[in-house]
């Protein structure tokens, strides 16, 4: 699909809703029936976020969105395995998303998981293992969360030609 907004556009709304979401001050949303309808009709989010998880950072407030603006793939160490690609290429293909961001967090538990190299059986171990290629040796905590955000960010268009090609 053909994006409904230019990527600068994107960032400078999720820019702004952040700036909204510093201060307190929220845009009212339309929490309608028929709002509730014309969704359920379909959605062309402008951007994409993959994130975290986690409970603490939830990008439709941080960003100060509302349902359909943003396209959000959650998974711990807001890492990128085949299946979080999948639907990060259904959203820029299908759904049209110009803006692709990749959203690390403060105390990210999956990315201290990864430093500390528990074994936590083989199900948290497949996101430890998506994060261990982006950490250096003797990285603090917040300096492996950012590693880790930069290892996404080029780890996306090498593992998927459909928005590499959408990034060139």
């Amino acid at each position: 699909a053909a994006p409904s907004v230019a990527p600068g556009e994107a960032l400078a709304r999720l820019k702004s809703g952040n700036e909204r979401f510093v201060a307190g001050r929220f845009l009212e949303k339309d929490l309608s029936d028929a709002k509730r309808r014309e969704l359920s009709r379909g959605q062309a989010p402008f951007a994409i976020i993959l994130t975290c998880s986690d409970s603490r950072v939830p990008p439709e407030l941080i960003f100060d969105q509302f349902q359909g603006d943003v396209f959000i793939a959650r998974v711990a160490g807001n890492v990128a395995d085949p299946v979080v690609l999948g639907s990060l290429e259904y959203a820029q293909m299908v759904l049209g998303a110009s803006l692709l961001v990749v959203m690390g967090h403060d105390r990210c538990g999956a990315v201290e998981a990864a430093q500390k190299g528990k074994d936590l059986g083989p199900n948290i171990g497949a996101i430890v293992d998506l994060i261990k290629p982006s950490l250096k040796p003797d990285a603090t905590l917040d300096q492996a969360i950012e590693e880790n955000v930069r290892g996404v960010m080029r780890a996306v268009p090498d593992r998927s030609a459909v928005l590499k090609s959408a990034a060139d």
